[in-house]
């Protein structure tokens, strides 16, 4: 049967139609059931503070529950590999923070990719590693630190909440990077390793701000620097690392990630929500508290951040044969 032309037309423009409606009826929809944010690490921690304060806004602004899931274990490789291998429809999360970029070498025969079957959307917060010492060690500044250490060979043992943790690789660079001997005492997470120190045990620990800040206002603990590029906003008055060791710069970054496939419409539609978080003034005011930096960037921004930070560790690993525990 031959269709009249007029009736053809109408047709023709009608199924074309059709998928652009479809889409956009589909991306409204968006998110259809509550989100898990999955954290691969402890409730309580810094990351799954960050998480539920910046999850709380995003789910009100999208009409739906964000449940953060703290799935840890096996260095963050137990819940990223449960995101990794979950659909790709915007509903399942993942909390990146710099072990991602580590393990990436530091774990090189994982049943995932985290460059293939991850896409890092928006970053969240830098946490600002920090150089800190017992205040037995008679020592104010990384100058002084340098020279003391080298004075003492061997003599000093830094504490770090594992091998291949960004604090391990953060003493591992400044060694690198001034020549100094420092000993290396890992333990598994961050409280013990506080613990020793605090108690003169070890000398000496590359940390997050976040976990080391009380006990440094306590006296505890003697921070010498931070090791961002730049001195904080907050703390003009600590130099940097890099003020004696040029070019020495080592944080940890926390954002988000979804499973390689999502839409372009769904991770526009998230990362849109996370920078209002983080414009957010009391929120933006809270992180700050939390001794971290919000990034706010574009989905671009932020998945060049986490190849940059993938290399630098990775070339750090290869070079020195760092591997895990047994």
């Amino acid at each position: 049967m031959k269709l009249p032309r007029r009736t053809f037309l109408q047709l023709t423009a009608g199924a074309a139609a059709l998928p652009v409606v479809s889409r956009v009826a589909w991306t409204q929809s968006y998110p259809t059931r509550p989100i898990r944010w999955i954290v691969p690490y402890p409730a309580g921690g810094s990351a799954d503070v960050v998480a539920r304060l910046v999850g709380q806004f995003v789910s009100e602004r999208l009409n739906q529950s964000i449940v953060v899931e703290n799935r840890t274990g096996a260095g963050a490789n137990i819940g990223t590999e449960a995101v990794a291998k979950s659909p790709p429809d915007g509903h399942t999360l993942l909390f990146i923070t710099t072990a991602n970029a580590i393990n990436v070498s530091f774990y090189p025969n994982l049943s995932f990719n985290f460059n293939r079957d991850i896409v890092p959307i928006a970053g969240l917060v830098r946490l600002p590693i920090v150089v800190e010492v017992h205040p037995s060690v008679p020592v104010k500044t990384v100058a002084e630190f340098i020279n003391y250490a080298k004075a003492n060979p061997g003599k000093i043992n830094y504490a770090s909440s594992g091998i291949g943790t960004s604090g391990h690789l953060a003493a591992e660079l400044f060694k690198s990077m001034t020549g100094v001997q420092l000993t290396h005492v890992p333990y598994r997470g961050v409280p013990p390793a506080l613990t020793d120190l605090v108690s003169g045990r070890v000398q000496a620990m590359f940390d997050n701000l976040f976990t080391s800040i009380e006990h440094i206002k306590a006296g505890k603990l003697h921070l010498l620097a931070m090791a961002t590029a730049t001195r904080l906003d907050v703390l003009p008055d600590i130099p940097t690392v890099a003020e004696t060791v040029p070019g020495y710069e080592a944080s940890s970054i926390f954002g988000v990630g979804v499973p390689t496939g999502t839409g372009v419409d769904i991770i526009t539609t998230l990362n849109t929500q996370i920078n209002a978080a983080l414009g957010d003034p009391a929120i933006r005011s809270r992180l700050i508290e939390l001794s971290s930096v919000p990034i706010p960037s574009t989905p671009q921004e932020f998945r060049d951040e986490v190849t940059a930070t993938t290399e630098k560790w990775g070339n750090l690993i290869k070079r020195y044969g760092i591997k895990p525990e047994g």
